[in-house]
This record gives structure tokens, C-alpha cells and sequence, in this order.
């Protein structure tokens, strides 16, 4: 019997060794995964070393997953298909569940455009192949518009911020946590939503190799990740005030943007993979990736345990 004991706890040494000595490389975009997962204390105890790399948005992050220089990180389904359409070697493992509200096309406060319909023939700011471009085509789409209708501008959030405030483009489109910046700290107004027009989904996104090597390293951070989540759902204004701490931004930004979300983790479904599909067939329809890509191909969904568990799924 002490044999079996010893054996066993020289068992889980060596596996907490093994943690030890591993790096997971993780990408992250402005005030979400880390800082969420900071502010619910399920970063404390992480038996492996986490490398946090932030990114301005989601191309820049895959182009470092393609590159090699992280095994996972977080970006939005738009970005993610045409990733995948451009055979960047990347799988989704996790789903970013959220109300559409906070992905939209916004306009200044003293702007004489009050809806969409009023941009046609005007300046858009936002990022090639993000969530935001994504928008604006589904929102061109839905009004039977051409490409040509309005005048697209592409650039990072950064410059778009730029460009929008000196009054260079007529409306930004973007996500949060910049439309809530720019609705409370500078009266912006939306014009247009996702809600009812694109399925709004972001991925926990993953390299097949650290799918492979680092595998119980990905199940156990989708599986914090999920439960940061749901403890943010439950906790707004707390969470609200340690987000602006760590992002020297008032909490207020916080509170509009979490409140209406609602973010949970979720665990890649048939749901997950439809949604994803109107995505990949919204691009396909305006030409704008070179082959036709199946959903189930680019998504993995063996981490669908982890996801729940941390969930309370």
C-alpha cells in the first residue's frame, strides 16, 4: 500500500514537474482574456508558465499563430475564416458566446447620419478581414447594396481612432471594448448592430502543434478561461472596476460593455459550426477568399469537456 501511495504522488511530481517546465503562448486583444481572467483569480495557481502577448487586433495575432510565435489566442470569426482560407495551419477549440450589441458601426455624437442607410456614398472606417469589416458587408448585403455603395477605409483600431476623431471617415465599425469607449466617454452614437445580422461568435483559436504537444496545457486554460467567464457574468461591476484599473480606462467603459455582452465561454457545437458556416458563405458570396471552406474542417471539438467543466456547463 505505501508503495501504491508513493508511486502515485511521485506520479503527480512528475506531472506538476512537467507543467512546470512548459510555456504556453497565449495572444490576447486590448482588456479580454487576461485581464479577465486576472480579475476572477484563476490565474494563481496555473502549473505551467503563460507568456501573454497582446495584439491590436485579431490579423496580427493570426499571422504570429501562422508564424509560429504563439500556440493560441482569441479573435473573432471573420478574421478566423479568412485565416483559414489563407491555409494558416489554425483550429477553433473554443467558442466566444455574446449578445451582438457591441459589434457595430458608430458615428459621432453631432454626426447628421442617423442610420445606416444615411452612410451610403460616405467614409467607414475599419480593419480588413476583422469583425467589423464583416459587419459592414452583412449590412450592405441585408439593404440589397453593392461593395461600391460605400467607401471602406482600412485600418487598425489605432489609426481608425485617429481617422474617425479628426473626422477623416464618417463612422468607424468596431467591437468592444472600443464602442463602449467611444459611447460613454465621447457620446458616440450606433447606427447599426450585429444583433440579427452576423452571428457575432469569437474563437479560442489554436496551432494543430500545440493541439498535439501542448494539449493538456490548452484543455486546462480554455477550461480557466470558461470559468473566468462565468464568474464575470456574475460579478459586473466588480470585475468592471478591476478592468479599468488594469486598463487605466473608466469603469463605466466596463460596465455598458459587460452588462449588455454577457460573454461566456462555450463549448464548439453543431450550433458553433453553423454560425461559423454563414460566416465562411458570407465571404465566399462576396468574393472575398479564394476557395469555399467547410466549418467542421477548422474547428476541433474534443476540447468540449474542458469548456463545460469550467463553465458549469
Amino acid at each position: 500500500m505505501i508503495r501504491l501511495i508513493v508511486a502515485a504522488v511521485l506520479a503527480l511530481v512528475a506531472v506538476d514537474a512537467a507543467f512546470a517546465q512548459t510555456t504556453l503562448r497565449v495572444g490576447d486583444q486590448k482588456g479580454n482574456s487576461q485581464a479577465v481572467m486576472e480579475a476572477a483569480g484563476v490565474l494563481k495557481d496555473v502549473p505551467y508558465k503563460i507568456e501573454w502577448k497582446e495584439f491590436a487586433a485579431a490579423a496580427p495575432l493570426l499571422e504570429a499563430l501562422g508564424a509560429g510565435a504563439i500556440d493560441t489566442g482569441l479573435v473573432g470569426d471573420a478574421p478566423f475564416t479568412f485565416a483559414a482560407a489563407a491555409k494558416i495551419p489554425v483550429k477553433a477549440i473554443a467558442a466566444v458566446r455574446q449578445s451582438r450589441d457591441g459589434l457595430a458601426v458608430v458615428v459621432p455624437e453631432n454626426s447628421a447620419i442617423k442610420s445606416f442607410d444615411d452612410l451610403r456614398g460616405k467614409k467607414i472606417a475599419t480593419g480588413r478581414g476583422s469583425i467589423g469589416h464583416q459587419l459592414i458587408l452583412a449590412a450592405l448585403e441585408s439593404r440589397g447594396w453593392q461593395a461600391n455603395d460605400v467607401q471602406i477605409v482600412f485600418l487598425a483600431p489605432s489609426d481608425a481612432k485617429v481617422a474617425y476623431t479628426q473626422g477623416s471617415v464618417d463612422a468607424w465599425s468596431t467591437w468592444e471594448p472600443y464602442v463602449s469607449q467611444e459611447e460613454v466617454l465621447f457620446k458616440s452614437r450606433r447606427v447599426i448592430t450585429a444583433d440579427g445580422i452576423t452571428p457575432g461568435l469569437g474563437f479560442q483559436v489554436a496551432t494543430p502543434d500545440a493541439i498535439k504537444g501542448k494539449r493538456a496545457e490548452l484543455e486546462d486554460f480554455v477550461r480557466r478561461l470558461a470559468a473566468a467567464r462565468a464568474w464575470s457574468q456574475n460579478n459586473v461591476e466588480g470585475y468592471a472596476a478591476t478592468w479599468g484599473r488594469l486598463m487605466n480606462i473608466p469603469p463605466a467603459v466596463a460596465v455598458n460593455w459587460l452588462t449588455r455582452a454577457k460573454i461566456r465561454i462555450a463549448p464548439i457545437d453543431d450550433s458553433v459550426a453553423a454560425d461559423e458556416q454563414k460566416t465562411i458563405d458570407l465571404y465566399d458570396r462576396w468574393g472575398l477568399i479564394r476557395q469555399k471552406i467547410n466549418a467542421a474542417d477548422i474547428v476541433d471539438r474534443s476540447f468540449g469537456a474542458a469548456v463545460g467543466k469550467g463553465a458549469g456547463l
